[in-house]
């Protein structure tokens, strides 16, 4: 199978490449994520702005222009076409003991706003002390737990709304 990468600019443009490194341009890193690039006898001042590696989308600066790019592979095309997505997850309701411990910590109320990769408790098991953070953003609906309770693995600690 062939790498073909397809390129999606501002989410309506889209290129096909089988090379994404060209070997008729040239580029020099003059700072981090800033590039000077020539292509075609023609000069260029690339900034990578941001990046989601997992998420393959790149937003550049080129000569002041800014640009969203999104590049897809064979492999995900295959996987969109077939109705799956590699980012798809299941909406997390509810967040359970992951081993049998004893809460230490309570860091939220019922009602409040968290945001991804909050730290919501800590729970002790076998001596250690476990962050246990928000899988995602969202409205905690019920703490079902108390500080200082023990608890088994499985538990539901904490729902969301």
């Amino acid at each position: 199978m062939n790498k073909t990468y397809q390129l999606k600019v501002n989410g309506d443009a889209v290129f096909e490449s089988d090379n994404l490194l060209q070997s008729n341009i040239n580029a020099a890193e003059t700072n981090p994520n800033e590039y000077h690039v020539l292509k075609n006898n023609t000069s260029y001042h690339a900034e990578i702005l941001s990046n989601d590696f997992n998420a393959k989308s790149y937003q550049v600066n080129v000569n002041g222009n800014t640009y969203t790019i999104d590049i897809q592979t064979q492999l995900d095309a295959l996987i969109n076409q077939l109705g799956f997505s590699l980012n798809s997850a299941k909406q997390v309701n509810a967040i359970k003991a992951p081993m049998p411990g004893l809460i230490l910590e309570i860091n939220i109320e019922v009602g409040q706003e968290v945001e991804k990769n909050q730290n919501l408790l800590i729970l002790e098991a076998m001596k250690m002390e476990n962050n246990l953070v928000s899988p995602r953003s969202g409205k905690i609906k019920s703490i079902n737990i108390e500080k200082g309770q023990a608890v088994d693995k499985g538990l539901v600690l904490i729902e969301f709304e």
